[in-house]
């Protein structure tokens, strides 16, 4: 398909991620041949069910573009979220630029809890305990897999 808007207005380099259990930042910079006025806009549909939302807190650069958002209250679902980002200018049409992503590829997961090593003198060494860290999706511990490195023996 031919989409209206100068060819290099859309932006590049979108990505996103999801960080401390429920905040999600996503980032792109502005198209390379994008007039200096462009603003960009940014609106997401996390399932066909629910509506279109435009980004509440925008992460601007120094010239006040809009160059980012920060979500907050995230919920991952099974479905692909719909990202869309749009922009405007005095000059021409902007390209829009859209990606479905499935939202727990994008999650970055923190540190197990409450990781213990009880070790005795003798031979038996050390017991390592832990409970599996927060997530935004994932409701069955056996999901992980851990990786134990020993720095000191």
């Amino acid at each position: 398909p031919v989409f209206p808007g100068m060819n290099g207005s859309a932006i590049e380099n979108f990505s996103c991620v999801i960080y401390n259990i429920f905040l999600m930042n996503c980032t792109w910079q502005a198209g390379r041949d994008a007039p200096a006025d462009t603003q960009y806009f940014l609106y997401w549909q996390k399932s066909r069910d629910e509506e279109e939302m435009e980004c509440e807190l925008y992460i601007k650069d120094e010239n006040c573009r809009n160059m980012g958002c920060i979500f907050q209250n995230v919920s991952i679902g099974i479905e692909k979220t719909y990202f869309l980002v749009n922009g405007s200018s005095k000059d021409s049409l902007i390209q829009f630029y859209d990606e479905y992503i499935d939202l727990y590829k994008i999650e970055v997961l923190t540190a197990p809890l409450n990781v213990t090593a009880d070790c005795t003198r003798d031979s038996a060494g050390c017991i390592i305990t832990w409970h599996p860290p927060l997530t935004n999706h994932v409701e069955e511990p056996r999901c992980f897999q851990y990786e134990i490195s020993i720095q000191n023996k």
